[in-house]
């Protein structure tokens, strides 16, 4: 079964996906007059709350749903990810992830802002956003089937298996492995059934819980990595130049993959970029549909600052600690281990256990996130009466993540995540125009609004 898991999700992430979120994402880009470049400044104001507006629809404030989607992808595709990127695809698979993170900012701004323009109600009566109600609501009725393959995916693939896969190994090989506590097996399946345990109390609460948590998480988990990050590149200093060539020098080249072939490279860095801040997947729209804002624009200027944080920053920062320490050229490819290794060799003695912690931390938070996407696929699917009952499977499948292997897991989580791509892609590129005249609108009003 595995090997037809890993078959498939290779076959699916040919060219034709990568033309559909590289190409898709470009057009958008071009065709939004460079938003991602225009629109930051002004962004960051809206996330600093000056444009809030408390009697405005919606569940959670557009920080709140930023925070969520950052601790949806600020999470392992950061830390295991940009591993797996530099173990199978070199270090030119991040100059790779750079490229698809700037396109995918643009994608985020669409996609995100059609989450609001085009915000449906559940069998409850309760707003809902996302792409099957952009597809539904946007496209019309005639396309449903498109929504439909989104959520049948999203309930598959948006599991929180990968994340409990990855925090196993770290517990094991930090906690128990040197105090002989490490049992194998039967290890795994105590790991992922108290994980399962955790994340019960915090998604039984809904997305207000969900969102409350991750606000606070999201913060202390992105310092806490970044200060050990900085101590290792402070150390190596020295080498940081010459790695960031190495990127863009091997982007070309393809020498550090077996075969030296480029087309590979480019595919390995889009598909982790697409892992890490999932850009173009549709599942940041379905978080930022539940924003409490009545302006579609708004909403998309923040979303688009998700792939910044998240690659452009976070996953190069990842990416040179791996490189300066010297352990990128192992060939580990078990993710998380690779970078355990750059950090035990930058930080000897604690460098494994800031690891750990932020390793515990970016794997809850995002579990805790996934649970709210695949909820939201199920309520669409099953009706809000039945959609409960997707947070008790979502957390048995948090222990087959913690006792499956890694290759099978990534693989099936990518395949899905492909599959969520085509109708959230084709809707926002089929309703383009219509973000281009809200967007215009919008900087028009501004103007009028700043000058008062």
């Amino acid at each position: 079964m595995g090997e037809y898991i890993i078959a498939f999700s290779n076959w699916i992430w040919g060219t034709p996906l990568l033309l559909l979120l590289t190409g898709g994402g470009f057009f958008m880009l071009v065709y939004s007059g460079f938003i991602p470049f225009r629109g930051l400044k002004h962004a960051m104001k809206v996330v600093g709350g000056k444009y809030d507006d408390p009697n405005a629809s919606g569940d959670i404030t557009s920080l709140q749903a930023l925070s969520s989607a950052i601790a949806a992808t600020v999470g392992l595709g950061n830390i295991s990810g940009v591993a797996l990127a530099i173990g199978t695809g070199g270090p030119g698979a991040i100059f790779w992830m750079w490229i698809s993170a700037f396109v995918g900012m643009a994608t985020k701004f669409f996609t995100c802002t059609l989450a609001i323009m085009y915000r449906g109600k559940d069998s409850s009566g309760h707003i809902q956003g996302g792409p099957m109600y952009v597809i539904e609501e946007g496209m019309g009725k005639k396309w449903r089937f498109l929504a439909v393959i989104f959520c049948v995916a999203g309930i598959m693939g948006l599991l929180a298996v990968f994340q409990a896969n990855q925090l196993t190994e770290v517990l094991r090989v930090v906690m128990l492995r040197p105090w002989g506590l490490d049992y194998g097996q039967s290890t795994r399946w105590i790991i992922g059934i108290t994980m399962m345990i955790l994340v019960a109390i915090v998604i039984l609460g809904g997305i207000q819980r969900i969102a409350k948590v991750a606000s606070r998480l999201v913060p202390f988990m992105v310092t806490m990595y970044f200060l050990g990050v900085f101590v290792i590149l402070y150390k190596n200093l020295g080498a940081v130049p010459d790695m960031l060539w190495h990127i863009i020098e091997d982007a070309f080249s393809g020498k550090a993959v077996l075969g030296g072939a480029v087309g590979q490279v480019i595919i390995t860095g889009a598909r982790r970029a697409a892992f890490s801040n999932e850009a173009g997947i549709g599942t940041a729209p379905m978080v930022h549909g539940a924003s409490r804002t009545n302006e579609p624009v708004r909403e998309g200027l923040i979303a688009m600052l998700g792939p910044f944080i998240d690659t452009i920053v976070v996953c190069t920062l990842t990416a040179l600690v791996i490189m300066v320490t010297g352990v990128w050229s192992s060939g580990e490819q078990d993710g998380v281990l690779l970078t355990l290794s750059a950090f035990e060799k930058g930080l000897p003695g604690i460098g494994k256990y800031i690891l750990l912690v932020a390793v515990l931390v970016f794997a809850l938070s995002t579990m805790f996130t996934y649970s709210y996407y695949g909820h939201k696929c199920f309520n669409y699917l099953f009706g809000a009466d039945k959609a409960d009952y997707y947070n008790y499977f979502y957390l048995i499948t948090i222990v087959v993540g913690a006792v499956t292997s890694l290759k099978v897991v990534m693989s099936f989580v990518d395949g899905l995540y492909a599959i969520m791509a085509f109708p959230t892609m084709l809707s926002a590129i089929y309703l383009s125009p219509k973000v281009i005249a809200a967007t215009k609108d919008y900087f028009k009003r501004m103007k009028i609004l700043d000058k008062q």
